[in-house]
């Protein structure tokens, strides 16, 4: 009779990985937002819903919510086209336009938001052209899309780039030899193997946005029912020393940012299974 032995693994085994893997997440992520949670059950109904449906309250939701949207949606577009030209055409400097993807990652939010603010500031180098049309970028909601959009940059670019760089030249050829247009190939090709990757940068896009602050508020100029996010709120509640209501408005954030997610997820998980 033979006996085939279990292949040895470098890590422990399941149980041991599973139970360190709880533990972490329970005290990184779980515990605290479990102490949120509790702490919205001491309040009563009645001031938990007039602290989250304060008119400037709302107003900060839309904004934060709309603009993180639409700054995950340029994203998604641009940055699939940033991605295809690192991918697929070798030019000067690449590597340093490669590395500049990164940029945002390094960058303190503070300083982006200081940076931001003198490029797209009525008197910038940027902003000036369009104030003589009326078209303010800074202290306005266009500049909250535009931090928000710079901060995404990099989750759609490095979250596209390994699924482009597995994408054969020679799937795209075969299409082309049997009539397909540049369209069709892209719509019928590229798309549907990409889509994925390109759903979950996305998703990471509007996930970092949403948490949002530092950038923000430098370039945004924080006027109540116009240009002040929800995560500013909070901080405005916090050093007011309100904190049952920046706890009622981040439970609302909390609740709402993971039904998008999972709204994401799942329109990930039926493209994955559709391609």
């Amino acid at each position: 009779m033979r006996f085939q032995l279990k292949q040895r693994s470098v890590l422990p085994g399941f149980g041991l990985t599973m139970g360190m893997t709880m533990l972490y997440l329970s005290l990184i992520v779980l515990i605290p937002l479990a102490g949120l949670l509790w702490k919205c059950t001491s309040m009563s109904g009645e001031f938990f819903f007039k602290s989250v449906t304060d008119p400037r309250v709302l107003a900060s939701y839309k904004l934060s919510f709309g603009a993180s949207l639409a700054a995950a949606a340029v994203n998604a577009v641009f940055g699939l086209i940033v991605c295809w030209v690192l991918v697929r055409y070798t030019f000067p400097l690449k590597r340093f336009v490669d590395a500049l993807v990164d940029l945002p990652f390094a960058l303190p939010t503070a300083v982006s938001g200081i940076a931001l603010t003198a490029i797209y500031s009525p008197n910038g180098w940027v902003g000036r052209w369009f104030e003589p049309w009326g078209v303010r970028l800074a202290y306005s909601r266009i500049g909250v899309i535009i931090a928000l959009t710079f901060i995404g940059v990099p989750f759609v670019v490095r979250t596209l780039q390994p699924a482009l760089e597995d994408l054969e030249v020679g799937i795209e050829e075969a299409a082309a030899s049997l009539g397909a247009d540049r369209l069709q190939t892209f719509r019928r090709v590229i798309l549907p193997t990409i889509l994925p990757a390109l759903l979950t940068g996305f998703a990471l896009a509007l996930a970092r946005a949403l948490g949002e602050y530092g950038s923000v508020i430098f370039i945004s100029g924080n006027m109540p029912m116009k240009t002040e996010i929800a995560p500013l709120l909070i901080v405005t509640k916090l050093e007011q020393y309100d904190y049952a209501g920046a706890t009622a408005i981040a439970v609302v954030m909390l609740t709402a940012s993971f039904i998008l997610l999972l709204a994401i997820n799942l329109l990930q998980w039926w493209s994955r299974r559709y391609a």
